[in-house]
């Protein structure tokens, strides 16, 4: 059995008490809340020009620069940045500010799992008010999607991260492995590989919630339906079951690689070859460059696998920013959202972080898709993550309440995994601790 640790534990119940306080909350303002008053982009522009004082939360390595450059742009408008921690504990903050009823920022950064949670509850201010659902073009389909919660608007997308196959080249043509284009050919890599050296995996996987339903995306899967307060949860739908009979074969066969993603292990195993792939979002070179050193020249990039030769793909990661109903200058607010996510001069400066950009103009620049690095033997690189872009199917969405359900996922399909077991009876454990848990909290949640 996997060890879970006091820390972690203690970390799952915090998670699991704010969370219920925000969901109790959010239910409350569903039936009873107050919708900000209206604005347009006049108003945008008028605040802009008149200036004020406004709190941007975010941890991407980006913003100290982009908020520089945004107030010299703007010398009348002051943003106080603070990095109030990553995902779960800056959403654990930005959680109590809204049940309290005060200190949350005017904008902040949610990845896009996230992002229904807070919806939900009415602390969002819908966008089109300001017009921003006419930037739609703008953005490719999977970000734009997650931003667009029960018929509003709101957020802006930043970044995104389509999926790919990172792959170790020199492991592939030492053992003469050819770069899989469907899941069969995966498996029969992996298979092969673990052959020739026991100590080499194709990828590593201990159970990560993220990439499940990354998966399951890709694999044609819709297990969350929401609309408002009512939820539907089919963890067993045929997207879900392509998915696990896949990967069940990897999982019950010990073809993966159990060290713990993000450690130092982790790293160590990627610079080393005895993990070979890596199937995760278009933001992973930035992450190989400057951690996996002893990788470089050795790295390239492919489309991830299909099932059926068709290209489709999904989203692992990324996210946006979103404008608080706390705002006492909701216009100021939307102001510096629009030109964080949908200005030459901010994504310039994204992209100088190594930021992989969810604007379709950015995306098919010339520079950006010519961009060789020499990590990746040359390769372009960014020609390939576009295309996967591009085929991202949409449609998915995630729960009102997912960073819970991604807090006890380890309990439940975790399991199968320290088991070497079937993934499915992981899911359906998954789901009925979902769905208890939807129900104790006022939703109506149903299992499919």
């Amino acid at each position: 059995m996997k060890r879970i640790s006091r820390s972690s534990v203690l970390r799952r119940v915090a998670t699991a008490i704010a969370v219920s306080a925000v969901l109790g909350a959010s239910l409350a303002a569903c039936s009873g809340g107050t919708a900000a008053s209206g604005g347009s982009s006049s108003d945008i522009e008028s605040a802009l020009k008149e200036g004020g004082t406004i709190t941007y939360w975010s941890w991407t390595p980006s913003a100290e620069a982009q908020v520089a450059a945004f107030e010299k742009q703007y010398p009348k408008v002051k943003v106080k940045l603070v990095n109030a921690g990553t995902n779960t504990t800056e959403y654990t903050k930005l959680q109590n500010a809204i049940k309290a009823g005060s200190g949350a920022p005017d904008v902040a950064q949610v990845e896009y799992y996230a992002i229904p949670q807070f919806a939900l509850g009415k602390a969002l201010v819908d966008l089109k008010q300001y017009g921003f659902d006419k930037l739609k073009s703008d953005y490719t389909p999977g970000p734009w999607g997650s931003v667009n919660v029960g018929g509003q608007l709101v957020g802006l997308p930043q970044d995104s991260g389509p999926m790919a196959m990172f792959y170790n080249k020199t492991v592939f043509d030492k053992y003469g492995i050819a770069v899989p284009k469907t899941w069969d050919e995966y498996v029969d890599a992996a298979t092969k590989l673990h052959a020739a050296d026991p100590n080499a995996y194709i990828t590593s996987d201990s159970g990560d919630s993220g990439f499940t339903t990354s998966m399951i995306w890709q694999a044609g899967g819709r297990p969350f339906q929401v609309d408002g307060t009512k939820v539907s949860i089919n963890l067993q739908d045929d997207g879900t079951k392509k998915w696990t009979s896949t990967w069940n074969k990897l999982v019950e066969n010990k073809l993966l690689s159990a060290v713990p993603g993000w450690s130092d292990d982790w790293f160590k195993a990627l610079g080393n070859g005895s993990i070979a792939t890596l199937v995760t979002g278009a933001w992973m070179p930035g992450v190989l460059e400057s951690s996996v050193k002893d990788g470089a020249g050795q790295w390239r990039v492919a489309p991830i696998p299909t099932y059926d030769g068709t290209p489709t793909n999904a989203e692992n990661g990324g996210g946006g920013q979103v404008v608080l109903k706390q705002s006492k200058n909701p216009a100021l607010a939307a102001g510096f959202l629009k030109w964080l996510n949908n200005s030459d001069a901010s994504i310039k400066v994204f992209l100088q972080s190594g930021g992989f950009p969810s604007t379709t103009k950015d995306l098919e620049a010339s520079d950006f898709l010519s961009s060789a690095p020499d990590y990746f033997g040359g390769q372009k690189i960014n020609e390939v993550l576009v295309d996967g872009a591009k085929n991202v199917s949409t449609g998915f969405q995630y729960l009102p309440f997912q960073v819970y359900a991604n807090s006890i996922y380890g309990d439940t399909v975790g399991q199968a995994y320290s088991n070497n077991s079937d993934l499915n009876a992981g899911l359906q454990a998954w789901q009925k601790s979902l769905v208890d848990y939807g129900n104790q909290q006022g939703f109506t949640v149903t299992a499919k």
